[in-house]
């Protein structure tokens, strides 16, 4: 790991890193949003510009979220897997990020109860058979088949990453999509090898950070994103997540853990803190879950009272129990949060809203170190995730996704 840091030993923020193999300029990364501005899982120009607006706006590793490992563990019928037809989109996006000196990641996994079957034209997989109230559809059981297939899927994104330009994946094990699924007791009713004991529940996402690793050897960086907590009462909770944070580092599978919460199953809000935009939800919803959302919707998006680096207090047990690099996410709004986090141990931050909202945050937090962010934590950015991420207090050019449909709305 790069030192470069300031006279008290603290790593500076803003100087370059090496995560992995990958050197990076600073120590920010843009978190994971679906973006929402694939069309027919093919990268369009709109998902392109997205990330160089990052790019340009100054972060270290800008994360194209999401791909899909297969088909059926998509959780929107447009987002991009890993088709011979994404490829040219996806060498074209990161050709454009490195142009502008930042590196890209690429967030793999599969969606498991948290995917969309009707859009997929393919049930969801889950550990154990779930009813999924959002897409009011039952979930199957993963069979062992399933189980090995969804691995050596993950293995090959991974190695389409590389072919893509890549310098990063970041694998999915939180949010209980599929391998999270598995983590969770909630969820995990299985009583055959993936199931029962925690050594049990947590092999699936062990055998899926086995696959990635040999099939990427030291070629690109590995980052696992997994939670500390699903926020629901019998969920996956952080007594056992430092276990397989601590299984994980001796498997020698990972470059560096982000740690994340929630279920984007059963409670979505846990996630980010701040108001829950029921009414903004409900707006583009389709019948009859439109009605649902707001009959019942305060019982599943819940609000949460928002403070600066609210996952700190969790992820510190995380670092006190593993070596690992690890990755600081949840309310990293300003240099004072970043520099809280370097302070307490972690070696890079990443940011969702705050850069939604400023793209360009941190060039001018380098500038000037007490810029303050302009984030309000409305979440109304969270419902925009179908019809194109953005911060809805800034007006941003929206004619390209008139386009989607023709043959110029996206990069083939």
């Amino acid at each position: 790991m790069t030192t470069n840091g300031t006279p008290d030993g603290t790593p500076d923020v803003l100087a370059p890193a090496s995560l992995g193999p990958v050197e990076l300029r600073n120590r920010v990364i843009k978190a994971a949003t679906y973006e929402g501005l694939s069309h027919r899982s093919l990268v369009t120009e709109d998902l392109v510009d997205f990330h160089v607006g990052y790019a340009r706006g100054g972060v270290g590793m800008t994360t194209v979220a999401y791909c899909a490992v297969a088909k059926e563990g998509r959780t929107d019928r447009h987002q991009i897997h890993w088709t011979d037809e994404a490829m040219p989109g996806l060498r074209k996006l990161t050709d454009a990020v490195h142009a502008h000196g930042s590196a890209v990641s690429a967030q793999i996994g599969h969606g498991g109860p948290v995917a969309n079957p009707k859009g997929n034209g393919a049930p969801a997989l889950s550990p154990s058979k779930h009813f999924h109230a959002t897409t009011l559809s039952w979930a199957k059981e993963a069979s062992v088949a399933d189980i090995k297939r969804v691995t050596e899927a993950h293995a090959e994104a991974a190695r389409r990453a590389i072919e893509a330009g890549f310098d990063a994946v970041e694998v999915h094990l939180g949010h209980n999509y599929l391998a999270s699924s598995f983590l969770s007791p909630k969820i995990n009713h299985r009583t055959d090898t993936y199931g029962g004991s925690l050594e049990n529940r947590a092999r699936f996402a062990r055998e899926i950070m086995r696959a990635v690793r040999d099939a990427v050897g030291g070629r690109i960086a590995v980052i696992a994103k997994m939670n500390m907590d699903d926020g629901v009462a019998g969920g996956f909770w952080l007594d056992e997540a430092i276990p397989v944070t601590q299984w994980l580092e001796q498997d020698g599978t990972v470059d560096a853990l982000e740690m994340t919460a929630g279920s984007s199953l059963l409670n979505p809000m846990y996630l980010f803190k701040g108001d829950a935009p029921l009414r903004e939800f409900a707006a583009i919803m389709p019948q009859p879950i439109k009605l649902g959302v707001r009959a019942v919707g305060k019982k599943f998006l819940h609000s949460y009272p928002y403070r600066d680096t609210y996952l700190l207090e969790d992820a510190r047990q995380i670092r006190a129990a593993v070596k690992l690099p690890m990755i600081l996410l949840g309310g990293i709004t300003d240099r004072a949060a970043m520099d809280l986090a370097m302070r307490e141990g972690f070696e890079f931050v990443a940011m969702a809203r705050s850069l939604l909202r400023e793209p360009d945050l941190i060039n001018r937090i380098q500038q000037d170190a007490d810029t303050p962010s302009l984030c309000i934590h409305c979440n109304k950015c969270m419902p925009t995730n179908f019809t194109g991420t953005r911060c809805v207090l800034v007006d941003r050019d929206t004619t390209r996704r008139a386009t989607w449909g023709k043959p110029e709305g996206y990069v083939a």
